[in-house]
């Protein structure tokens, strides 16, 4: 199958060029002024940008990672093509251990049998059970159990070798033994839902933890005695850090105090940690066994603690551009070329080079989205 599109702005990794594009057999085959085959048009000027990819989301359209079904991955992963999301990582919730073996199987067996042309699942990202109760956020207390490696072991063996990150807390007994193990089986140790102190984090991030989940929201904030989570994000630049851009879950002055005083950007990734609600009306929702009321775009359990969101990836590209007062190309990079190093994939995604998988986002002069391209085909198309 052939898809090209001609006389575009196409972002490249020098930034970039108008020319034409052309994809073959699901990769990009041609970028520049060759001639393309089957052009697609478009009824104004257009960018194309690499796919963004979500590391960190758990649901949309009334379908949850924790559904334990293949319609509701499914689901996911035909609406996150709607907002320019080409790969993802389905996360899941603190629960019991059977359940979360379960879902992981689930997750694994569809990865191993499903191509749909839409959003490609990379792996799981596994939110808890091994955290703080503490800084529970949304998560459910009661299935909350202290880090172990043998516990990790029998939820890897569920998902084939598919999980991809973990977010734990560290201080509890356990969390450095099981970031070592981790890091050595070259699965991503992301720091979150803690109430870690700076030197734990700086024991964490030496037995190998390379990642901090949700920054700002539950964990240890920056205080001048003792910076901890927060402070540690700030300070080092060689701690990937996840934001949660909708101006609700963080304030723009917190989000654009991160940015600048992170001075290396490679290491900033932009994530939705929506949830099912997403794409739908406000309303009465579940998350990982507990009702979520929406309201006005903002999630939150009875007690007012925020549960996830409803965000959109472009809308979170959007609001950086807002808020740091940064180009398209800069915001873009946030969530494409960054999330895929973090994930050990840039070789195939996060950036638009020959050879690598056409996932493609097409935006107007506005910004908004018209079409999105999944390993060659298209998933969305405005008005279509």
């Amino acid at each position: 199958m052939s898809i090209g599109i001609k006389d575009a702005k196409i972002l490249t990794p020098s930034g970039f060029i108008h020319g034409n594009i052309e994809i073959k057999d699901g990769k990009i085959d041609m970028i520049g002024e060759g001639e393309c085959q089957s052009c697609l048009s478009f009824p104004t000027s257009v960018y194309i940008l690499p796919g963004f990819i979500d590391e960190h989301i758990h649901g949309a359209m009334n379908a949850d990672s924790m559904d334990n079904s293949f319609e509701t991955l499914n689901i996911i992963a035909k609406a996150l093509a709607k907002e320019g999301t080409t790969s993802f990582l389905p996360t899941t919730m603190t629960q019991k251990m059977d359940l979360l073996k379960e879902v992981l199987s689930t997750i694994s067996s569809y990865m191993e049998t499903h191509d749909q042309p839409f959003s490609e699942i990379l792996g799981v990202h596994l939110e808890g059970p091994f955290i703080n109760k503490k800084s529970i956020g949304a998560q459910c207390e009661d299935y909350v159990i202290p880090p172990s490696i043998s516990h990790f072991k029998e939820l890897e063996k569920a998902a084939h070798g598919k999980i991809k990150k973990v977010t734990l807390a560290p201080e509890i007994k356990g969390g450095y033994e099981l970031i070592q193990y981790l890091s050595k089986q070259g699965i991503i140790a992301s720091l979150g839902h803690s109430e870690a102190t700076y030197d734990e984090v700086l024991e964490a991030v030496a037995s190998g933890a390379n990642s901090i989940t949700h920054c700002y929201n539950a964990m240890s904030p920056l205080h001048h005695r003792d910076i901890g989570l927060v402070g540690a994000a700030l300070l080092h630049d060689n701690l990937y850090t996840e934001l949660i851009a909708d101006g609700v879950h963080v304030s723009d002055p917190a989000l654009k105090l991160l940015y600048k005083n992170t001075k290396n950007t490679e290491r900033l990734t932009l994530i939705t940690d929506s949830m099912r609600a997403k794409g739908l009306t406000d309303g009465i929702y579940d998350l990982g066994g507990q009702k979520v009321h929406v309201h006005n775009q903002t999630a939150r359990l009875r007690n007012g603690v925020l549960a996830g969101g409803v965000l959109s990836m472009l809308d979170a590209v959007k609001h950086v551009i807002k808020v740091f007062d940064i180009s398209l190309e800069e915001a873009v990079k946030l969530a494409s070329k960054n999330p895929a190093k973090k994930l050990g994939i840039y070789d195939r995604k996060g950036s638009i080079e020959v050879g690598k998988d056409a996932d493609l986002v097409i935006l107007d002069t506005n910004f908004d989205l018209q079409m999105t391209i999944c390993r060659g085909k298209i998933a969305y198309e405005k008005n279509r």
